[in-house]
C-alpha cells in the first residue's frame, strides 16, 4: 500500500514537471515582438480598466448615497449601469441595517451605484418600480430592473444577517462582480437553529419589520 502510494506521487510529480517544461517551451519560443506585444496589450488592458474605474468614481460610485428625488434618480440611471437602489423610510428601523451593509457594499463594489431612495418623498418613482414594501432593494442592470430585495426574507429572515450575505443576494441579479459559489448562501449554516428557539432581535419586534406601504 506504502509503494502505490509512492508510485502515484511519483507520477503526479512527472506530470508536474511536464506540463512546467511544455509552459517553459512555449515561453522561449516566444520572440522579442511577441513578448513587446503581450506586454502593451497587458499595459492597455490596465489603461481601460484604470479609466472605467475613474469614470465609475466621476459618476458618484464607491459611496452610499441618497438621491434627492425621481429626476435625480433618472439621471444618474443614465450614467451608471448597474444601480443597487434602497427603498427606505425613517419610520422603518430596519432600514438602518440595510443602510449599514450597503455603505460597505458601496466602497467594494465600484462597479455598481450604490444609493437610497425615501420612498414617502418620491411617490412616483415608487409607483413606478412597484415597491410595496420598506426596506426594497431594487437591483438594476442596463435601465432595467432585474429583481429586488423585498424585507429581509432572501437574507435568512433575521436581522443580524452577515455583509456577505447581502452581497451574495444582489450578485444573483447580475448587478456586482462576485467571484464566490452563487448557489450557496454564506449565512446558510449561520441562522440554523433549534425548534422552538426564539431570537431576540435588536430592540424591536420583528412583525414591525417589512412594512407594507401602502398602510
Amino acid at each position: 500500500m506504502e509503494q502505490l502510494i509512492q508510485n502515484q506521487v511519483i507520477s503526479a510529480a512527472v506530470q508536474l514537471e511536464k506540463q512546467l517544461d511544455n509552459e517553459l517551451d512555449r515561453l522561449e519560443s516566444f520572440n522579442t515582438d511577441d513578448l513587446d506585444q503581450l506586454r502593451q496589450q497587458r499595459i492597455q488592458q490596465l489603461k481601460k480598466q484604470a479609466q472605467q474605474r475613474q469614470e465609475w468614481k466621476n459618476n458618484g460610485h464607491g459611496e452610499y448615497s441618497e438621491l434627492a428625488d425621481e429626476k435625480e434618480f433618472f439621471a444618474m440611471s443614465k450614467k451608471s449601469a448597474n444601480i443597487v437602489c434602497h427603498f427606505y423610510r425613517d419610520s422603518t428601523p430596519r432600514c438602518r441595517i440595510v443602510d449599514m451593509h450597503l455603505k460597505i457594499l458601496a466602497e467594494k463594489h465600484l462597479e455598481a451605484k450604490f444609493c437610497k431612495v425615501n420612498a414617502e418623498r418620491c411617490p412616483f418613482l415608487t409607483e413606478r418600480l412597484r415597491i410595496k414594501v420598506i426596506p426594497s432593494i431594487a437591483l438594476i442592470k442596463d435601465s432595467k430592473t432585474k429583481d429586488y430585495i423585498v424585507g429581509f426574507t432572501d437574507l435568512g429572515n433575521c436581522d443580524d444577517f452577515s455583509t456577505e450575505m447581502l452581497e451574495w443576494r444582489i450578485a444573483q441579479s447580475g448587478a456586482i462582480e462576485y467571484s464566490g459559489d452563487l448557489l450557496t448562501p454564506p449565512d446558510v449554516k449561520k441562522h440554523k437553529k433549534p425548534a422552538n428557539q426564539k431570537t431576540i432581535r435588536g430592540g424591536y419586534d420583528s412583525d414591525d419589520s417589512d412594512i407594507d406601504f401602502d398602510d
